[in-house]
């Protein structure tokens, strides 16, 4: 009702044209012969000025979307003078006064908002910040190399300005920014009218930037939400592979039990000598892969994805296998053998480029690309237009177009709109801890350009050897990151196969690839939030707590998701630690590798082993995971470990969602499952909500697992009513009940009572696994030593919990008495000032 009576009063006022009518913009609060304003939504404006009175109603490379959802607003005119008020802003302009200019436009906070005015010319003064196109070079945040065209040497990296500031709002100026035509079959680049028009866009928010990101998303598009595969482990190397050695690669990581989705073939799949190839090549190495097809084969026999390395500026050179029909079909006389030459604009040669090269490997098993673009940064053909975006928006729409999976890519950043276009890959990062302490942030910052999907060379690129504890933390990020991939330039010192390194690490980065195997039904969830709400799996912690000055102080602090807070290690251990000031919000928060609660508000300082990580996890959170057999994220029927942290709130939820993991459907094929738990009393209750929804393939029933981590031993536990059996958990101090496989649409309800006697598990885990360890490697300084029973009894305190539960409580008592008097214990055990003064600093004791 209210946009008919803004229509016809726009014809009362005698300013709507016919051509004006008939526009498929949605939204339209004014027009005239000159100036057009739009709502797209109660804090983002559209205003336009065209001198000509022509419109730009076609998409643009930053705005795809036109027709934008009903807002709020009202239009007033009177005095000379067109006031558009929302409930988040009132813009004013003076009519008929021509382009907008600080005279003539201004645009003012609505009552109860954040206060601020515009008027254009006005700069921002606190941009938190967005991306930038690669981290070729770069040692930390400065630029080490001399062959990246972007930054000169000993330069700091200086990135994009973003959408976020701490302004409450942004101004956006799309007036030179390149269209696309309306083909249909294609929709391609075309230039602006160069008719002196103003295209701009007004955003504000005050301190809601969810709220931003979503709406940038209205009129700029969706972030598409990867394969289920994308979130698995990719492993990748600069090296001269044969199809044996790759075969022999994936025998490892069965043979080891490391989970793998992808293999990443760096460019020597194809011929790189003179006269066969170079860093440019479309023709299989045969002297490497004697059969392709063959090979591709056995990789999806495997479960494993493939992706090949492209560097496609050389164009394609007379020796390629399939140059003849590319040339014929771009009017090219074969015989010439002229090289055919890449230019991203030119759609012709792209259609034929996929038509006789790129979807024939497709075909044979070829599932996405990498785009290894580093050469010109503007096409040569279409004024401004950046060859990094375009290439990035031809692979990833003909794949949307012509696959039935989903489409995907792994290229570098082109700019504003290029989140439309995931993944994204950040170049050859010096091996430093300078680089692994810069990316942390780098990660989040992106998010502010909704760049959410950036994958880094974990362990770095640029180097000539690993150090192994360094490289150990950089896959702990990696494994809290939105893509976990290894690489490295062509080294023989860079071999970073967990199984090369010696136990203590190779333990840990076996571990650390199967928690992120873990996690994924959690990791997926938090991805589909990206695609609904704009907001990345690694996000800045001002986006939850905006008022808080640590928020942006402790840049390097992240929120994983909803619910993980990431404090990362990236800095080398001292004395067995490495010691952390750790910013924890409000609130409390679980400790998830030493099992210890915290209380937020504060700074904290927290000692971190080498097999330990700050992972920091909502007080009370229910978040699902799988168990560890999971070796693949191929399949959607796997087990779901319904994993409740302690602490918090007497209720907490969780919504897992689901779909068919690699079809294009899930924009409204998917599936949503409520998980929650609450406390009253000794009871718990976990509840696994009735399954919503449908998608492809899904499975009608499913197996669950209940873990209550730093639980004690309950008195009874009942699923829907009737005893149910469980399993203790000493390793963990966790309760584990099984559900056997029931229908999802079925709900089903746990119930545990607990006794009512009181029991320290808070840091008991880290506590007991650090006592653990090192009297293991004690056994090493003294050799035939022998273990009196209180100092023994503290090593085995995870099996004698594991074998007697009921004994929990006593058990730990022991433990505590024990620990709190850990010097006087080590001197009844006899030993030596060395070794006590060792221990004492092996396991990093403090009085409890």
């Amino acid at each position: 009702m209210k946009k008919k009576l803004l229509f016809l009063l726009c014809i009362l006022q005698g300013v709507l044209s016919v051509s004006q009518a008939q526009n498929t913009q949605r939204n339209i609060a004014y027009t005239d012969a000159n100036v057009r304003f739009s709502v797209i939504s109660d804090g983002v404006l559209r205003l336009e000025y065209a001198p000509d009175g022509v419109f730009v109603d076609d998409a643009s490379h930053l705005a795809v979307n036109r027709l934008y959802p009903q807002a709020t607003y009202q239009l007033k005119t009177s005095g000379g003078w067109i006031e558009i008020a929302t409930p988040k802003m009132k813009m004013r302009y003076k009519k008929n006064s021509g382009q907008f200019t600080d005279r003539n436009l201004v645009i003012t906070a609505a009552k109860g908002a954040s206060p601020f005015t515009w008027k254009p010319g006005i700069q921002q003064k606190g941009n938190l910040k967005g991306t930038y196109r690669t981290l070729d070079g770069m040692d930390g945040d400065t630029q080490s190399q001399t062959w990246v065209a972007d930054t000169k040497q000993g330069e700091k990296l200086k990135l994009e300005d973003g959408l976020l500031a701490t302004d409450g709002w942004t101004f956006i100026d799309d007036s030179k920014g390149l269209l696309f035509d309306n083909d249909p079959d294609w929709n391609w680049v075309k230039e602006r009218p160069a008719n002196g028009g103003q295209d701009w866009y007004f955003m504000t928010y005050g301190r809601d930037y969810k709220a931003a990101l979503k709406d940038y998303t209205l009129f700029s598009g969706k972030v598409p939400l990867p394969p289920r595969y994308a979130f698995g482990y990719w492993w990748s190397r600069y090296w001269l592979y044969s199809d044996k050695e790759f075969r022999n690669l994936i025998d490892n990581f069965h043979t080891y039990q490391i989970p793998l989705d992808v293999l990443v073939v760096d460019m020597d799949w194809h011929y790189t000598e003179k006269g066969k190839g170079g860093w440019t090549g479309w023709t299989w190495n045969r002297d490497l892969f004697p059969n392709p097809k063959q090979f591709l084969g056995y990789l999806k026999d495997n479960k494993v994805k493939v992706t090949l390395n492209l560097h496609p500026a050389d164009g394609v050179a007379s020796y390629e296998e399939n140059y003849s029909g590319l040339a014929a079909d771009m009017g090219i006389d074969p015989q010439s053998k002229q090289t055919i030459p890449w230019i991203n604009s030119d759609k012709k040669f792209m259609q034929k480029m996929f038509k006789h090269i790129l979807t024939l490997m497709e075909k044979d098993g070829v599932d996405f690309w990498w785009l290894d673009w580093q050469q010109g940064i503007y096409d040569p053909k279409v004024k401004n237009l950046s060859n990094t975006w375009w290439i990035n928006y031809s692979f990833f729409t003909q794949m949307e177009q012509h696959r039935e999976t989903r489409p995907m890519l792994y290229h570098r950043w082109g700019g504003l709109g290029n989140h439309r276009y995931q993944v994204g890959f950040s170049g050859d990062a010096v091996v430093s801890w300078k680089s692994l302490d810069f990316q942390p942030y780098f990660n989040a910052t992106a998010s502010n350009v909704l760049y959410g999907y950036w994958s880094h060379d974990l362990g770095g690129h640029i180097g000539s050897k690993i150090d192994p504890e360094m490289y150990t933390r950089w896959l702990q990020f990696g494994a809290l990151t939105p893509i976990m991939r290894t690489h490295s330039q062509k080294s023989a010192g860079l071999n970073k196969e967990p199984w090369v390194f010696n136990k203590e690490y190779g333990d840990i980065l076996r571990k650390t690839i199967r928690q992120r195997y873990e996690m994924a039904p959690y990791i997926y969830t938090m991805a589909r939030k990206g695609y609904d709400e704009g907001l990345s799996l690694c996000r800045p912690m001002y986006y939850d707590y905006p008022d808080s000055r640590e928020a942006y102080d402790f840049r390097s602090e992240y929120m994983f998701g909803d619910d993980m807070l990431i404090a990362p290690a990236t800095a080398p251990v001292k004395d067995g630690y490495l010691q952390m000031h750790v910013w924890l919000p409000e609130g409390e928060w679980y400790e998830w590798h030493t099992g210890t609660l915290l209380t937020g508000g504060q700074v904290v300082e927290r000692p971190f082993a080498i097999d330990e990580y700050p992972i920091y996890v909502k007080a009370g959170a229910v978040l699902p995971l799988y168990t560890e057999k999971v070796m693949n994220l191929s399949g959607n029927d796997e087990d779901v470990v319904v994993t409740v942290f302690p602490g918090g709130k007497d209720s907490s939820s969780f919504t897992l969602y689901e779909d068919n993991g690699n079809d294009k459907k899930y924009a409204s094929e998917y599936a949503l499952t409520k998980l929650t738990s609450s406390r009253q009393g000794q009871e718990q209750t976990v509840v696994i909500g009735r399954r919503e929804g449908q998608y492809a393939d899904m499975p009608s029933s499913r197996s669950f697992k209940v873990k209550l981590l730093s639980s004690l031993v309950p008195q009874s536990v009942t699923v829907n009513g009737h005893p149910a059996k469980y399993v203790y958990s000493g390793e963990e101090f966790a309760l584990v009940i099984d559900l056997p496989a029931m229908p999802c649409n079925q709900e089903k309800v746990v119930k545990v009572v607990y006794p009512t006697e009181t029991v320290q598990l808070n840091g008991v885990l880290g506590v007991s696994n650090r006592i653990a360890k090192s009297m293991e490697l004690l056994k090493y300084r003294d050799s035939y030593i022998c273990f009196k029973e209180e100092f023994g009894k503290m090593g085995s305190l995870h099996e004698a919990v594991s074998y007697a539960p009921a004994e929990l409580p006593t058990l730990l008592a022991e433990f505590w008495k024990s620990y709190n008097d850990l010097p006087e214990v080590l001197k009844r055990q006899g030993l030596n000032e060395a070794n006590a003064k060792w221990f004492l600093q092996s396991v990093g004791w403090t009085a409890k």
